[in-house]
């Protein structure tokens, strides 16, 4: 029985004692300890000495793995579709994302402690995606995990604290407007890129002026800021990952066309036929994130669909990750897609590691998360039974050492099992 800690606050050495521990990285281990302090874990193993003094929580009977990182998600009750232009690339979820939410609190019940919140779908460039945190507060630069320019130039003012959301098919082609075809999408995107271009090369000039200054000269002027410029520049030099929704095999591969006429950065994110080409993507080196759903998902693009897909992609070669693409599929069933991925082949070391290790390391954030590995943020889960079993629970969710669910809480119970309306009751 775990005892109820909701509302305190954890400092100094925590000890999680007794569980069966799954680092990912590593192989199990029975009866582990893990030390948390200061947010980071501290040690992982089996014969770990637990410093006097330290906070002790019995897991006897329970299993641990990392926080799960979901990397395809909508949470934050934001409207997350713009209209401003079918290419957008200068605005940002974060601008559109509430900390405060039911539905960050539900993805915590669902064990996620990272998530990659992506504008929608209906245009070809929709925007920058943020990666957040989901850590308890009501600031949202507080959970961004952002990284700084790489230089005092024309970009300082922009940190990419996240990727940019593409998408091909029939969802961007609107109500009857254009672009009316996929050849019209395909020619949008590449004309944006070309800009992308050109403000690359103006740039670079620029660097090269500096560069070459003399001593006492004055600094060359920076180009003028462009919100929309600039973030094509930070794709253009693997900055900024392309997150590209796509779902039929034809558009995977016209998204694996522009990845390499332009080399930005790319993660496919549904590839719901991606079977029918896992060697051409396998190939191209590129990742899939995928919803695994037991529904047909209700579009054209999506009826051929089927639950072997990211084994057979695996299978291939191909990085794959599970996602929910919250609100499409529950952030609370993350665990329960990758077991429906399990079920239609797919290794089960592979597909833990697919909402863990593997989507960290498809977005850089591997060395600080993904996994119960000594140094890095102590985001973990407290389960009732083995990972992937239908019957097995979250319990309890860990974020940089601090509990931000517990079932145990009947107010935080409610986020597990309820809807939206499964909000704390006023004090």
């Amino acid at each position: 029985m775990i005892a109820l800690f909701c509302g305190v606050a954890f400092a100094g050495v925590v000890a999680l004692e007794g569980a069966t521990l799954h680092p990912v990285d590593g192989p199990v281990i029975a009866e582990g300890v893990v030390l948390m302090e200061d947010g980071l874990i501290r040690a992982v193993g089996a014969e770990v000495e637990i410093p006097e003094g330290a906070q002790r929580v019995d897991l006897s009977g329970k299993h641990v793995i990392p926080g799960l990182v979901d990397l395809h998600s909508h949470v934050g009750g934001g409207r997350l579709h713009e209209h401003l232009d079918q290419t957008q690339p200068g605005i940002g979820a974060v601008d559109a994302i509430d900390p405060t939410h039911i539905s960050i609190q539900r993805a915590q019940a669902g064990g996620i402690t990272t998530a990659n919140v992506m504008p929608g779908s209906g245009k070809l460039m929709g925007g920058q995606t943020a990666y957040l945190d989901l850590v308890d507060t009501a600031v949202i630069d507080e959970m961004l995990r952002c990284d700084a320019p790489a230089d005092g130039g024309p970009l300082r003012w922009t940190a990419v604290c996240g990727g940019v959301k593409m998408a091909n098919g029939t969802n961007p082609q609107g109500d009857g407007g254009d672009p009316a075809s996929r050849m019209g999408s395909a020619y949008l995107q590449r004309e944006t890129m070309r800009k992308g271009q050109e403000r690359l090369a103006e740039v670079e000039e620029w660097r090269q002026k500096v560069a070459n200054k003399k001593k006492r000269a004055p600094t060359p002027e920076a180009p003028e800021p462009d919100l929309d410029a600039d973030a094509l520049v930070q794709i253009l030099e693997g900055r900024r990952i392309v997150h590209f929704h796509s779902h039929r095999a034809d558009d995977l591969l016209t998204a694996l066309r522009l990845r390499e006429e332009f080399g930005f950065e790319l993660v496919i994110q549904h590839g719901s036929e991606g079977f029918k080409i896992a060697e051409e993507i396998a190939a191209a080196g590129v990742p899939v994130a995928i919803n695994v759903l037991d529904t047909p998902g209700g579009k054209e693009e999506t009826l051929e669909r089927q639950l072997g897909n990211p084994a057979a992609l695996a299978a291939a070669g191909v990085t794959v990750a599970i996602i929910t693409d919250d609100p499409v599929q529950d952030s609370r069933l993350l665990l329960r897609s990758a077991g429906l991925a399990v079920r239609g082949g797919l290794d089960a070391e592979v597909a833990l590691r697919a909402v863990t290790l593997t989507p960290a390391s498809m977005i850089g954030l591997d060395e600080d998360i993904g996994s119960l590995t000594a140094g890095k943020e102590a985001d973990l889960v407290v389960l009732s039974g083995p990972p992937l079993s239908a019957w097995s629970l979250v319990e309890q969710t860990w974020n940089d050492g601090q509990l931000v669910f517990d079932r145990a809480d009947p107010v935080q119970a409610r986020h597990a099992t309820g809807g939206d309306a499964a909000a704390p009751e006023s004090p």
